[in-house]
């Protein structure tokens, strides 16, 4: 499924005009990302949490040139999915795969 797709179904459940949905998913995203960006957390409770997790400076090699280099410190922006989401996702799945 993609954004386009997730905007369809949300203005068919909602009622809501496409386009304000569209608005509206588009400044969630760019909130999402601003907090990020100051550093901080974002939780949603029973969905997850969006977190920079920080990578250690570290030597890799290139392997064209068989060269070492350094890879600095730095962050990564992470989703770690809540365990209440993943076990209703499991269980929707193993009660969709019993039916098929």
């Amino acid at each position: 499924m993609n954004k386009a797709e997730v905007i369809s179904q949300i203005a068919i459940k909602t009622g809501l005009n496409k386009s304000d949905v569209q608005t509206t998913v588009e400044t969630f995203f760019r909130v999402i990302q601003q907090a990020m960006v100051e550093g901080k957390n974002v939780h949603f409770k029973g969905f997850g949490r969006f977190f920079n997790k920080k990578r250690s400076k570290k030597i890799a090699r290139n392997l064209t040139n068989n060269t070492a280099m350094i890879i600095n410190e730095h962050y990564v922006p992470t989703l770690k999915i809540s365990k209440d989401f993943v076990n209703k996702v499991r269980e929707a799945l193993k009660d969709y795969k019993e039916i098929g």
